[in-house]
């Protein structure tokens, strides 16, 4: 299952992202240690954020994570904190990140995903007509 359906007064929802993302220069810093830690800080953040991460890849030079997320947090609002937090936080406990002129770039990549395909769902709305 890639998500859990969030349940509340007046909505049923289910909203993954996929999130991938650099750091500064697509330098190759994210490894061993800083690797480590990078991973505790998001389960840390991501916790906080009420996000629960489905599935997290950090590799030398990006990030992968696929998160199930509230509907009141947008995807911007998610990678500024998760970004801005670790980078704080890394360059903090990390003194030789400071050489990068920030940890991560600004830019990132972001696709949404539900436990459904398109094309199930494309096939459903198809069939309300026949009903």
């Amino acid at each position: 299952m890639t998500g859990e359906y969030r349940h509340k007064t007046t909505s049923v929802t289910l909203i993954n992202y996929h999130f991938v993302w650099i750091p500064k220069r697509r330098k190759k810093v994210l490894v061993g240690n800083v690797a480590k830690r990078l991973e505790e800080l998001l389960y840390e953040k991501t916790k906080e954020l009420d996000c629960k991460i489905i599935a997290l890849e950090i590799m030398e030079d990006h990030v992968h994570l696929f998160l199930c997320c509230p509907p009141t947090l947008a995807p911007d609002q998610i990678m500024f904190r998760l970004k801005g937090y670790t980078s704080r936080v890394l360059r903090q406990e990390f003194p030789h990140l400071l050489k990068l002129p920030s940890m991560w770039t600004r830019s990132y990549f972001c696709s949404t995903a539900g436990n459904a395909s398109s094309e199930t769902i494309k096939k459903y709305i198809a069939n309300q007509k026949t009903r």
